[in-house]
């Protein structure tokens, strides 16, 4: 199995539409006349989607399922956003091809709503102390790559956005639940706070919420 990209005479996927109704998603699109299959791929949109996905990550999908089941249908698991890209197939000299489409047409977003991260900071001074600790605890509702978060240290207040800082990236990916991090030692008149590394791409995702 090889991708290509699409051409003049290219079979594409045309017209691809979804409808949510709980957890249940059901996409729907035009197929080309020639083509009796697809390969569904799935990738939530936190994460990197890539146009030439491993073939352990596609989903076989033929024409006639399309029909009886109106539809591609698929389950949610909670809540956040999807991405669905629906691979042509056709077969030249033997071998199946899957057709890459230069403007897309071939995916979409799904939306469930944000997943909710919870987090608190809890903050510790002794005595005669240059220095206090800081533990992060972070509760979410799905798993979360390492690089969705990060915290910023600024002196003598809490920081009001990323730039209001000093940023630290997390080095561990969190998982779904909570998660209390290891106890570090900051300045004594310093104060942390968390933020998305790029609220653009995960503010549409996720809810970022303090305890």
């Amino acid at each position: 199995m090889q991708f290509m990209d699409a051409h003049a005479t290219s079979p594409i996927i045309r017209d691809l539409q979804s409808s949510v109704n709980d957890n249940r998603c059901t996409l729907r699109w035009l197929w080309p006349s020639d083509v009796q299959a697809v390969y569904i791929h799935k990738v939530h949109a936190s994460e990197q989607v890539d146009d030439t996905p491993d073939a352990r990550a596609l989903k076989l999908y033929t024409k006639d399922e399309f029909k009886a089941n109106h539809g591609f249908q698929d389950r949610l698991d909670g809540v956040g956003r999807w991405i669905y890209t629906i691979y042509a197939s056709t077969t030249i000299d033997g071998e199946t091809r899957l057709i890459r489409q230069p403007e897309y047409g071939n995916r979409i977003e799904v939306s469930t709503g944000k997943a909710n991260i919870y987090y608190s900071i809890r903050l510790k001074t002794g005595f005669f102390q240059k220095f206090k600790t800081a533990q992060i605890q972070v509760t979410s509702e799905v798993p979360l790559a390492k690089d969705v978060l990060c915290y910023v240290k600024k002196q003598g207040g809490y920081p009001t956005h990323k730039e209001d800082g000093t940023v630290y990236p997390f080095v561990e990916p969190f998982p779904a639940g909570k998660t209390v991090l290891p106890v570090i030692e900051i300045g004594k008149n310093d104060f942390i706070r968390l933020f998305f590394t790029d609220g653009r791409k995960y503010g549409h995702v996720y809810a970022l919420i303090p305890e």
